[in-house]
């Protein structure tokens, strides 16, 4: 439990582009990973290590975020900050330099962390998690030295390392951290047309303030169709839910809403279903359900259906002969 009392910020503004077209009319954190959406990972990490303020920066259809929260999280006390104009993380992060003093936590909102957020909230020092990466260019990328962070660059066309940043910062005085993120944007320097957080970090490195590296092994993104089902697959894995489903087949891991409907189907592995979804005479695997869609006579792998979307296949009644081929697929008309 956090022994001081910590603001966190958490931005979640982004348009998801690259998980459109479900992002054309839902917030990419309202989408459901595991057994609920990404939004309520985050706020349960953040609830269950002491945290009991937290200021969201929302932007597009931000009022939905405000809508899941209010009903699913009364006993945090959550403002708002509006990001009118996408203009990139640091950016967004000091819109809240009003909303949030004292010891501040960021935690970005497209990932789901494994990580033992004590490390942070607990340390005398601020500190900042860090990941091995295989492809550094795409983050912020840190250079160590004596314990500590002595450079920072971000998504950098030649890394001198591969340890990437990851998503959760702990400041002890956000006053240090908002100042340096004001210079950066009065100064008006961006880095790929946007104000970067790293930025602002860096700034504060290169003035001789100390940040501590923390490396976690439990990162999760979301922000892309098949990186949203690699993080399905691990939250079903960790947390072995039992679900149960009229004249169906379950084959775990799975997770089924209480208030889904399932019927004559063979559901899972790796499959989340969504609150109020109804799924009749399919098959599931490998995929994510979100609620309120509607789902009848077909197969479904590796697959991603939006809320209240509905999804309805065909039933075919066949006699097949000796040494006979059907194919359904694509290559049905190849010789």
């Amino acid at each position: 439990m956090a022994k001081t009392e910590f603001t966190a910020v958490v931005p979640v503004a982004g348009t998801g582009t690259r998980l459109r077209p479900h992002t054309h009319t839902y917030p990419k954190v309202l989408l459901t990973v595991g057994d609920k959406p990404i939004i309520g990972h985050i706020l349960d990490d953040l609830s269950g290590a002491g945290i009991r303020k937290v200021c969201l920066v929302v932007g597009y259809l931000g009022e939905k975020i405000r809508e899941y929260v209010a009903k699913n999280y009364k006993g945090l006390e959550v403002s708002y900050v509006e990001q009118a104009e996408q203009k990139g993380l640091g950016h967004a992060i000091w819109l809240t330099r009003r909303a949030a003093t004292g010891p501040v936590v960021v935690m970005l909102g497209d990932t789901v962390l494994d990580a033992d957020l004590s490390k942070f909230l607990n340390s005398k020092e601020d500190c900042i998690a860090v990941k091995e990466v295989a492809d550094p260019r795409r983050f912020g990328v840190v250079e160590t030295k004596g314990g500590y962070i002595s450079a920072m660059v971000e998504k950098p066309e030649h890394p001198k390392t591969n340890l990437a940043i990851v998503g959760i910062y702990s400041f002890r005085n956000s006053a240090l951290l908002y100042n340096s993120l004001e210079r950066l944007v009065k100064s008006g320097r961006t880095t790929k047309g946007e104000i970067q957080f790293t930025d602002a970090l860096a700034l504060l490195v290169k003035g001789g303030h100390k940040l501590k590296p923390v490396p976690i092994e439990g990162w999760y993104d979301c922000g892309k169709p098949e990186t949203l089902l690699e993080t399905n697959r691990h939250i079903l894995d960790k947390k072995k839910f039992s679900p149960k489903a009229k004249n169906s087949l379950i084959i775990p891991p799975v997770y089924i809403s209480p208030t889904a409907r399932v019927e004559n189907s063979i559901v899972g592995p790796y499959a989340s279903i969504g609150d109020g979804a109804r799924i009749d005479s399919a098959i599931i695997s490998d995929s994510i359900v979100n609620e309120n869609a509607q789902i009848r006579n077909i197969n479904l792998g590796g697959s991603l259906v939006g809320p209240s979307a509905t999804v309805i296949g065909r039933k075919d009644q066949l006699n097949v002969g000796e040494n006979s081929e059907i194919r359904f697929d694509k290559t049905a008309c190849e010789p």
